[in-house]
């Protein structure tokens, strides 16, 4: 389980990477900060995450998940705003796209590396 639970860190900070070299709107300092954004990130999806959709589980229902995309641009920001000057996003918009790409990224990388841990 540790194991399963660092490797998605480290995928989930390559993704974050991958994000802040697409858009310069999304700048993280290195590798290392983006494993800690990884980190927080992933204590706010285990804590905050599940409040934010427990409370807004209408609004997800009738926008057919895609609300989702925001609770994770939601707790992408106040990532940013753990981590401070390392870590910045320039805006919500621009939080809501990160947040989809890194889903798919994530998807993208968990699924190969699934694959090659085997």
């Amino acid at each position: 389980m540790l194991k399963s639970w660092l490797i998605a860190i480290v995928v989930n900070a390559i993704a974050i990477l991958a994000v802040a070299e697409l858009f310069e709107a999304f700048y993280i300092e290195s590798f290392g900060m983006a494993i800690l954004a990884s980190f927080i990130l992933s204590v706010l999806n285990v804590i905050v995450r599940p409040i934010l959709v427990f409370f807004t589980l209408p609004i997800t229902f009738l926008t057919l998940g895609l609300f989702l995309f925001v609770i994770n641009a939601i707790t992408l920001m106040l990532t940013q705003w753990m981590i401070g000057d390392g870590f910045v996003i320039d805006g919500f918009g621009w939080a809501i796209v990160a947040a989809i790409i890194i889903s798919i990224l994530n998807a993208l990388l968990q699924s190969l590396f699934k694959q090659v841990v085997r």
